[in-house]
């Protein structure tokens, strides 16, 4: 059995950047791309493929073009050195000059591709992703962030026990007890607080006589964000506290949880605001309002759901 420690981000890597995926790819593990489009672009392109040679496969090549006057995204696959059959997305996602936050979400079919918080495609799989195991970034971009969200059922060792897979109810597999440190209320520091791409995975049971739970991300004089579905509302209220005062609401969105079923979540740190995706599927984006992002290193959890794994 194999155990996996997080990846550390790269942090402003020169482009063209060639860099190792640890581990490689699987089902739910995310990467995701801070950066700026540098003004006059042509064209820069983001590769998942196998190795680092020049002739490697690459598996999904994702490549924004800027040679008509709106712009489009061509995604395509390349196996033995020849080219597949391109997909096109007619639609300006990356303004010239403006930065932006790319994640690829490896699903068992597809890889879901997602900017600014929109989901705009799913790349089904042309060459199996295990065979991935390398990230290249090259065009006219500068990149600030790479990094790295492992699956939640990989759990990462810290202090206090050894790591351990846990697989959530109906994998097949023989049940792993989640550590009694997944116990509600949970709390877990975030070590170096957040960051453009970081990202935040929680898996769990919403129980079954549910009517609310919530997440919180703290710093010390109070919460950046309060993420809170309510089943006796039928909606998620996102909010902000600060000196023990609320702000307002946003509740748009609908309830993407349902009562006595699994979930997994990723809370995705972008430049300006937070995208939460449910069970793959991008369902909420909040603002910052609180902006010191390093700051930001307390995750808690409570409420009515069994918490089966976390990766902070």
């Amino acid at each position: 059995m194999a155990y996996y420690f997080p990846q550390q981000p790269f942090y402003n890597p020169q482009v063209p950047f060639t860099g190792s995926i640890q581990g490689g790819l699987m089902d739910g593990k995310s990467i995701t791309v801070s950066g700026r489009v540098l003004p006059g672009a042509n064209r820069f392109h983001v590769n998942l493929q196998c190795g680092s040679r020049p002739d490697a496969n690459i598996a999904p090549h994702f490549n924004p073009r800027y040679d008509c006057s709106s712009g489009y995204i061509v995604t395509n696959t390349k196996q033995n050195n020849c080219w597949g059959t391109e997909e096109r997305i007619y639609q300006a996602l990356f303004p010239m000059g403006s930065p932006f936050n790319l994640l690829i979400l490896i699903t068992s079919h597809s890889y879901k591709i997602s900017v600014n918080g929109i989901h705009i495609m799913d790349y089904k799989h042309r060459i199996p992703f295990s065979m991935v195991d390398t990230i290249t970034v090259d065009g006219m971009v500068e990149v600030n962030s790479i990094g790295f969200q492992e699956p939640v059922g990989i759990v990462p060792a810290h202090a206090g026990f050894q790591p351990q897979l846990a697989y959530p109810p109906g994998y097949g597999v023989p049940a792993v007890p989640a550590p009694a440190c997944y116990s509600v209320p949970y709390k877990a520091i975030i070590n170096g607080g957040l960051y453009p791409g970081k990202n935040i995975s929680i898996q769990g049971v919403v129980y079954p006589h549910a009517s609310r739970f919530f997440i919180n991300l703290r710093h010390r004089n109070g919460i950046a964000f309060h993420y809170n579905p309510r089943f006796d509302e039928n909606l998620v209220v996102r909010n902000t506290q600060a000196m023990e005062n609320w702000g307002s609401e946003e509740r748009s969105g609908g309830m993407p949880f349902q009562k006595g079923q699994n979930f997994q979540i990723i809370i995705s740190c972008n430049p300006h605001h937070y995208n939460v995706f449910v069970n793959g599927n991008q369902v909420h984006t909040y603002n910052h309002r609180f902006t010191r992002l390093n700051e930001i290193d307390v995750l808690e959890l409570s409420g009515d759901l069994n918490l089966t794994a976390v990766n902070v």
